[in-house]
């Protein structure tokens, strides 16, 4: 989600959820602790350089459980971040600790704010010799069945 639509959104909402991919709530208690510009940049495996920026958002849980931050205090956080930190409408990333600390994504659903599971890939398959995925075949009662144009049969 770019940081133009978290903002309409949370102009939008009266209550701040995060919700994660197992379908627990971040505690309403969260604090932002951090609002970061982060530049990542690195050579894949391949030997292209790449460049990511991001808009990152961390969440930290204390123990102050009177604690909320409304949609509206954040949004004011975010201005005064843009203000000092000078960042463009780029993605948000949001992070927060479990067993270590995540990186997510983020989307909204309607009513609350979904962190999505980030994963590592290759970037650079055809570079490091990862074999292609063979088509799939299905086995039917009849015998194999799979498109004659796929290559399987």
């Amino acid at each position: 989600m770019l940081i133009s639509a978290f903002k309409q959104t949370l102009g939008a909402i009266d209550t701040l959820r995060f919700q994660m991919s197992n379908g627990h709530f971040v505690p309403a208690h969260f604090h932002i602790t951090e609002v970061g510009n982060v530049t990542r940049n690195y050579i894949d495996c391949g030997g292209v350089q790449r460049q990511e920026n991001k808009l990152n958002l961390q969440l930290w849980v204390a123990s102050d459980t009177d604690h909320r931050l409304n949609p509206n205090n954040l949004l004011n956080i975010l201005q005064l971040a843009e203000k000092q930190l000078g960042y463009s409408n780029m993605e948000v990333e949001i992070e927060y600790q479990q067993n270590t600390i995540g990186r997510y994504k983020l989307a909204f659903d309607g009513a609350v704010f979904q962190l999505i599971n980030t994963q590592t890939a290759c970037l650079a398959p055809d570079q490091c010799g990862i074999p292609q995925e063979k088509p799939r075949v299905r086995v039917t009662a009849e015998g194999l069945s799979c498109n004659p144009n796929s290559g399987c049969c």
